[in-house]
C-alpha cells in the first residue's frame, strides 16, 4: 500500500511511506527490515535515473526507456517461489 503518492510528480513516492506486508497479509514491523527494503528501492530509483538520463541524452524516446524499465521489473524471477 501507498500513501502520499502522486503519480505525476517523480519524487513524489516517499519511499517510507510503503506499508510492506507478509504474504499472510500482516505488516512487516522489523525496522532493520524496513530500513533495507527503503535503501534498496533507493538504489534502483538511482540506477533508473542515471539510465533514464543516459538513454535520453542518447537520443532514446522516454516513454520506450519507461516501457522497458517495466518489463524487466515484470520479468523478475523470485527464487523463494513455492513450486519451483
Amino acid at each position: 500500500m501507498l500513501r502520499n503518492m502522486d503519480a505525476t510528480s517523480p519524487k513524489s513516492l516517499d519511499l517510507s511511506a510503503i506499508v510492506w506486508r507478509q504474504p499472510n497479509g500482516s505488516p512487516v514491523a522489523c525496522r532493520e527490515k524496513l530500513k533495507v527494503l527503503t535503501e534498496n528501492l533507493e538504489e534502483i530509483r538511482q540506477c533508473c535515473q542515471d539510465a533514464l538520463e543516459d538513454a535520453v541524452l542518447m537520443g532514446c524516446e522516454e516513454g520506450q526507456v519507461r516501457e522497458v524499465f517495466e518489463a524487466i521489473v515484470r520479468s523478475i524471477h523470485n527464487p523463494y517461489a513455492k513450486g519451483d
